[in-house]
């Protein structure tokens, strides 16, 4: 029987492990600031099927998935998207933090909730693993701040608008140098505006979506940037996981 999360290279056919595809994502030098975004796609190229990311989801794709959380020091989400997917009793499994603890990291990653609104429920920021920080602005009401201070960490990056190089800096400065964003796609187009992505973890579903489903990419103005393909890995149920980083300058 096939296993469905098997991962390949494309070149060669062996499986690899977790620890083999932990080593293929991590970064040479954590201490460098680095923003890793993560995204799946179908084949043409929708982001979402029945109006959630998870809708494209495989085997393969949640593995890496998983794995991906593992090696971040902190995870980056906008609060559409958590709201939209359902964010909620977020934890890492124990095997997840003992490997986590055993290579000099916290047990778990904390998460850091992009709203320049504050239009969050407490109670499920509550419920994390962690105390989660909020990325916000300092035009973000009092009133809306006093509801989640309780249970978070506010950080102002912007004035009207989130500053995405100010988070990158503030979350960096705090000891979390190794940024995870998972979305969504209007918080990456700022992202990619900015120049912070350092990196895009591209998973491809092996299906045609058709509709009228959103990219990955939510903005009016196109700000291109080079990338460059670091890795292509293929899972045995035809997943295509494609792995690249900023291009040299």
């Amino acid at each position: 029987m096939v296993n469905a999360s098997e991962i390949h290279t494309l070149m060669a056919g062996a499986s690899l492990t977790d620890e083999q595809l932990l080593a293929s994502y991590s970064v040479a030098d954590r201490s460098v600031p680095w923003l890793r975004a993560n995204f799946i796609s179908s084949i043409d190229g929708a982001a979402t099927h029945e109006g959630t990311s998870g809708g494209l989801g495989t085997d393969a794709d949640g593995r890496v998935f998983a794995l991906l959380r593992r090696l971040a020091d902190v995870i980056v989400v906008g609060a559409g998207t958590v709201r939209q997917e359902g964010y909620r009793n977020l934890a890492l499994d124990d095997e997840a933090v003992a490997w986590r603890t055993a290579n000099g990291l916290s047990a778990q990653p904390p998460f850091a909730v992009v709203s320049a609104s504050l239009r969050l429920e407490p109670n499920d920021l509550a419920s994390y693993a962690t105390r989660p920080f909020i990325i916000t602005t300092e035009s973000a009401s009092e009133q809306a701040r006093a509801r989640v201070e309780k249970v978070a960490e506010i950080i102002i990056a912007g004035d009207t608008s989130v500053d995405t190089v100010e988070l990158k800096h503030a979350l960096a400065e705090r000891g979390y140098p190794q940024l995870h964003s998972e979305g969504g796609p209007t918080l990456f187009a700022t992202m990619i505006a900015e120049g912070v992505v350092d990196e895009l973890c591209l998973t491809l579903s092996p299906r045609l979506e058709g509709g009228s489903a959103r990219r990955i990419v939510d903005a009016a103005e196109a700000t291109p940037q080079d990338m460059a393909l670091a890795q292509a890995l293929s899972g045995a149920d035809g997943t295509l996981l494609l792995r690249y980083v900023r291009a040299a300058r």
